[in-house]
């Protein structure tokens, strides 16, 4: 099976070459890479080009003006021609080395969806952002009890999903409430969830995460529209 992952990118000139590099080294060989920058004011959108706009294995875009998170997927999604469709963030939170293991469950035909989490498993978790971490409780809780899954971390950046199953699905969301869109309209398609543990080298605000408290509300909003009204 072929697997397509998508980069969605904004302004990570730090991170975006190492990151790549570990992608490409992911030691699954039949893949392409979609980077997609999301009108970077930064160095990023030069690095990548110049790193990677000649290998073949490397589909590149750009966006024209910044338009988020779900936007950036949504362009990945057109041009992507793989089985799978694995969603990595830029920032090197989450590891590339564990692909395999994301995609394991959907080779093995036991998943159609996989996500990674950072509160299973017993990987190693940078501890952190007390009320990120309760947030994000609430929010997988109140998604587990529209869509009646047992997830623990439903706002992972970290996701392994079959492309087929883009097929019907149309994604609203331009940031993150990608995340929560996305569950509810996998859990209304009878999808099978699995969830696997995984690292997390989470980032403070310094070292350039972009998600805020502004972003939960909107989170509760999404789970609550295409759980009941979409």
């Amino acid at each position: 099976m072929k697997l397509s992952i998508i980069i969605p990118c904004f302004n990570e000139e730090k991170t975006i070459i190492p990151l790549l590099k570990k992608v490409i080294n992911n030691a699954y060989s039949n893949k392409e890479i979609i980077v997609i920058d999301d009108r970077s004011v930064d160095n990023t959108n030069n690095l990548i080009v110049k790193e990677f706009g000649n290998n073949k294995d490397f589909k590149i875009l750009r966006h024209e003006k910044n338009k988020g998170k779900g936007a950036c997927i949504n362009s990945g999604l057109k041009v992507a021609s793989g089985d799978i469709v694995l969603i990595q963030d830029a920032d090197l939170e989450y590891d590339p080395s564990e692909h395999i293991k994301m995609i394991k469950p959907i080779l093995d035909n036991k998943a159609d969806v996989v996500y990674g989490s950072r509160f299973s498993g017993g990987q190693p978790v940078r501890a952190m952002f007390y009320w990120h971490r309760l947030g994000n409780f609430l929010l997988t809780n109140l998604s587990n009890m529209f869509t009646n899954l047992n997830l623990t971390d439903m706002e992972t950046g970290f996701k392994a999903i079959r492309k087929n199953l883009f097929n019907d699905i149309k994604i609203k969301e331009r940031r993150f409430g990608f995340e929560p869109e996305i569950t509810i309209k996998l859990a209304k398609k009878k999808c099978r969830f699995f969830e696997i543990g995984v690292s997390y080298n989470g980032r403070s605000y310094e070292e350039g995460k972009k998600i805020t408290w502004k972003d939960g509300f909107i989170a509760v909003y999404c789970i609550l529209r295409y759980s009941i009204f979409d």
